[in-house]
């Protein structure tokens, strides 16, 4: 893109996050000025003996969102929280995509919010976020149906049975991949991700594997996702609009599916011993809280960590290895190894042999360390909070940046630098470490993740030597490769 072209969408990008601002401010606050009162008056005001972290709220109604996302898009993504960190300290006040909000930068005091229970903070997103998820999303959802709904989907995706079964699909997804790449042109390893991932992921949920089912399922859950950063306008002819549409025609799909279920139970068509999916499981729990259609709400909106966070760890995985040959030749003799092994004893491969791979796992959590595939998580504070010596504002909203804490030198010698062996005796349960959040919404997919990283390696370094193209980490609005990761194979 020429310089003109750039300047022009920058230009554009800014102006789209001010209309953001005083949309939010018009439809949420009433007025822009009595809000910043409102905010100035807060901070001021010392009734309780209670201070509040430094810091400044920027410009009227649009902050310090500006120099926020203009960092975001550059090379050092958090320069906007190191330069306040100087002036500041780990925590502090800032005004951002037209909330409130407090920073932090400091494990301990993330960890301890995180881990809070909802009367003192609850989850938080942006507006048009919470329009497509729902108020019935296990993202929004507080209280028991949380707790319900958050341990039998994590349990079931713990299981070893799904893990198995998870070997199995990947095993085949990949083989019929890979078995068609060329070695005459380029292979984006980022849509080979995400294509895999995505259907194991909605084998998981709801049981969809392949044809035109599927095939409608992505086509709907791809306009879905373009409305989680658009601008919050709900019209014909809009994004959000579209999106909204998209998330209608998926919810209506997996009904039927669940329709379906229910009707072949009751006919004693298949065996309902066995949960085989998601939607299985939660069927067969016995609380009238959890509706068909709260199921298919939720199942399309679980469907996001397939499109975004599993891909992205397995690229971004494959690409700081072809940067590190010391470490691609450790990972590439380790899974040889096992390979030749199973071939000798001719047993097949099972979940626990590549969770066993302790090189194979050093990469992945180094990964995840360095990529930040979740940059942060939002809290909303639901009353005055005090942690750690701060004052987190009732209404006010809490911004956990986990990147900052995951690249701070006084946790990781030479933090920019990808080093696997730093794993070795380091324990990886410390508030230091936390790239899938924590507390009660811990993600409970990150097994799976890791398994599904670690499979895709296994898959990948066995069967292929590789060069990759030039290529540039993008960390906002996600994080994903400018030019999907081109990768340049010869087969073993």
């Amino acid at each position: 893109m020429d310089t003109c072209s750039s300047l022009f969408l920058f230009s554009f990008l800014l102006f789209a996050i001010i209309i953001v601002i005083i949309f939010n401010k018009i439809n949420g606050l009433r007025s822009s000025s009595a809000s910043k009162k409102k905010i100035i008056d807060h901070v001021n005001t010392n009734s309780h003996g209670l201070v509040f972290p430094q810091g400044s709220l920027g410009w009227p109604v649009i902050g310090e969102t500006i120099e926020f996302i203009s960092s975001a898009y550059s090379d050092h993504p958090e320069s906007f929280m190191d330069k306040r960190r100087l002036m500041y300290g780990k925590v502090f006040k800032s005004h951002i995509f037209g909330t409130a909000t407090i920073v932090s930068t400091d494990a301990e005091v993330n960890k301890i919010v995180l881990q809070s229970d909802p009367t003192a903070f609850v989850p938080f997103y942006p507006k048009t976020v919470r329009e497509l998820m729902g108020k019935s999303s296990i993202l929004l959802i507080n209280g028991s149906l949380h707790r319900r709904f958050h341990g039998l989907v994590g349990s079931f995706l713990k299981s070893p049975l799904l893990k198995a079964q998870v070997v199995k699909d990947m095993h085949k997804y990949l083989s019929e991949s890979m078995d068609q790449w060329s070695e005459d042109q380029p292979v984006l390893l980022q849509d080979i991700s995400k294509t895999v991932a995505f259907k194991v992921l909605a084998k998981a949920l709801i049981s969809v594997e392949k044809g035109e089912e599927l095939d409608e399922l992505k086509k709907e859950f791809e306009q879905f996702i373009k409305g989680l950063m658009s601008l919050p306008v709900n019209f014909p002819g809009t994004q959000l609009h579209r999106s909204l549409q998209a998330k209608k025609k998926m919810v209506k799909q997996v009904e039927k599916i669940i329709d379906g279920k229910v009707r072949r139970a009751k006919n004693k068509e298949e065996d309902d011993v066995i949960a085989k999916d998601v939607v299985d499981v939660l069927l067969k729990d016995s609380s009238e809280s959890l509706t068909h259609n709260l199921i298919a709400n939720n199942m399309v909106d679980m469907m996001i960590p397939g499109h975004d966070s599993v891909p992205v760890l397995i690229t971004l995985a494959v690409k700081f290895l072809s940067d590190s040959p010391s470490a691609l030749h450790f990972l590439t003799d380790e899974n040889m190894e096992l390979k030749r092994l199973k071939e000798l004893t001719g047993e097949p491969l099972y979940w626990n042999d590549y969770l066993s791979l302790p090189f194979t796992q050093k990469v992945i959590t180094e990964t995840l360390r360095m990529g930040n595939v979740i940059i942060g998580v939002m809290r909303k504070a639901m009353k005055d909070v005090e942690v750690k010596g701060y004052v987190i504002p009732k209404g006010w909203c809490f911004l956990a940046y986990l990147r900052s804490v995951h690249l701070d030198k006084l946790y990781y010698e030479s933090p920019y630098k990808f080093n696997p062996w730093r794993w070795q005796e380091r324990d990886m349960s410390t508030s230091s470490f936390s790239p899938f959040g924590g507390g009660q919404r811990l993600c409970p997919g990150l097994d799976l993740a890791r398994l599904e990283a670690s499979i895709f390696l296994h898959h990948l370094v066995t069967r292929f030597r590789w060069t990759t193209e030039e290529d540039t980490i993008i960390n906002f609005p996600t994080v994903h490769m400018k030019n999907k990761l081109p990768i340049w194979i010869k087969r073993r």
